[in-house]
């Protein structure tokens, strides 16, 4: 089984900013990925600093050629199915093959040969393995997800502003959405029968210009990706450029309980739960972006794993912090 200093899981934001610093110490990094980040079905990434407005694929293309230039760097196209503590270290197993946003962006790969073993061992891990989302059960609601559906106003806000906006509110934090609309755009609130404002929420959301909808959408209409307008379950249609919503979180991966990793609960779902480096409950394993954090955003998705791999390399020096 060949030996690394340290395997990443995951390549997108996160696990390809921990690499970068790892690489960037000399240390032996195996980056195992799928090619299926969650931001695949956005077509660009917005607020990222001298990055905005790019696609994800191109700019994981852009890391993954970088890191190329660094000799002590190697990536496997995957899925890492298993990981388990062995020794001093860790071995991770993976299943080779990969779609989506590598192949999509036609990234120069470095990839370990057909005859190679699908597993490796290394001192240190980081898991970068993002999270699933299950959206709410509307028609028409997923096929415009990352276009015209989003989660996130500051990541698409300006895009879809001037225009008529929604909130399906599907999570306790939803009225936190419902507040922060209206500087994008005219903003309802539709409550969908799980989440009703209270009386102080309601008054903030009036003092805001927002309305609220107490009759369930029922169905997103136009052509899809592009959002016309919602059918209310009452059959009312009402003019809509985007809507926003919480999805259901849950782990992509399931490394991290296989690991005994604890969990902290979040608004959406479970992440796995570190400390000001990036630490796991685990010595020795180390996690970043959406799966260890209850904040989603590209950006901090990025600065958390450039954290987990500094972290990681002076774990190797002075041992567990």
């Amino acid at each position: 089984m060949k030996h690394y200093d340290v395997i990443v899981v995951g390549g997108s934001f996160a696990g390809l900013s921990a690499a970068m610093q790892l690489v960037r110490a000399r240390r032996k990094v195996l980056l195992i990925d799928a090619g299926q980040p969650r931001n695949r079905w956005s077509p660009a990434v917005h607020g990222f600093l001298a990055l905005d407005g790019m696609a994800p694929a191109e700019i994981n293309a852009q890391a993954l050629r970088q890191l190329q230039a660094y000799p002590s760097f190697e990536l496997v196209r995957g899925v890492a199915h298993s990981a388990r503590k062995e020794g001093d270290g860790f071995a991770v197993e993976w299943t080779a093959g990969a779609s989506g946003a590598l192949a999509q962006a036609g990234a120069a790969t470095a990839a370990a040969p057909a005859t190679a073993a699908l597993s490796a061992s290394a001192a240190r891990l980081v898991l970068a393995t993002g999270v699933k989302d299950t959206l709410p059960a509307i028609p028409g609601l997923a096929e415009r997800w990352g276009r015209t559906v989003l989660h996130c106003p500051y990541c698409h806000g300006f895009e879809v502003s001037g225009g008529a906006l929604g909130v399906l509110a599907a999570a306790p934090q939803s009225v936190h959405q419902g507040l922060l609309l209206p500087d994008w755009g005219d903003t309802t609130y539709f409550t969908q029968g799980l989440h009703e404002p209270s009386a102080e929420e309601a008054a903030q959301l009036q003092a805001r210009g927002a309305r609220v909808e107490r009759v369930p959408v029922v169905e997103l209409l136009g052509s899809a990706p592009q959002l016309d307008a919602v059918r209310l379950a009452d059959g009312r249609v009402l003019p809509l450029h985007a809507v926003f919503t919480a999805p259901v979180t849950s782990m992509a991966s399931p490394l991290a309980g296989q690991l005994g990793c604890a969990f902290d609960a979040g608004a959406t779902g479970p992440h796995i739960q570190v400390d000001a480096g990036q630490q796991t409950s685990v010595p020795g394993v180390f996690a970043a972006g959406d799966a260890a954090s209850a904040r989603h955003n590209g950006t901090l998705a990025s600065a958390a794993g450039v954290l987990a791999g500094v972290s990681a390399h002076a774990s190797m020096i002075m041992g567990p912090m």
